[in-house]
């Protein structure tokens, strides 16, 4: 019982990572020292995407569920619980691809929008 609900813990905290690679950068504008967490998470997302790396947290997620005699899955988290409710037919290199971009763009509009804040504080 105890790995199920750790599992299911990773799967929240999984999530919760995905969000903050997503939107973090908007939480640096409010919070500035935020950027040391959120720069390494967002590189490390677009990663994962553009180069199909395997995330360490479903590894961790899968050999808990089997710890509870629950069958682990393959493939990512994205493609386990994200991707079914959004694109049911599957997951292919291409729109990982376009994730990732996503991820890239999201967060580099973001982080412009910084430094164009840093450069009219230090003129003013």
């Amino acid at each position: 019982m105890l790995y199920r609900i750790a599992a299911d813990g990773l799967v929240l905290f999984h999530l919760l990572f995905i969000l903050f690679v997503l939107f973090g950068g908007l939480l640096v504008l409010k919070w500035r020292p935020l950027i040391w967490w959120h720069l390494p998470a967002a590189v490390w997302g677009v990663s994962v995407e553009v180069f199909h790396l395997m995330c360490p947290l479903t590894q961790w997620e899968n050999v808990m569920r089997q710890a509870a005699g629950q069958t682990g899955y393959g493939g990512g988290f994205i493609e386990h619980y994200v991707w079914p409710v959004i694109y049911p037919a599957g997951l292919t290199p291409a729109i990982q691809l376009a994730l990732g971009s996503v991820v890239l763009v999201i967060n580099v509009m973001v982080y412009l929008r910084l430094i164009r804040l840093w450069k009219l504080r230090r003129a003013a």
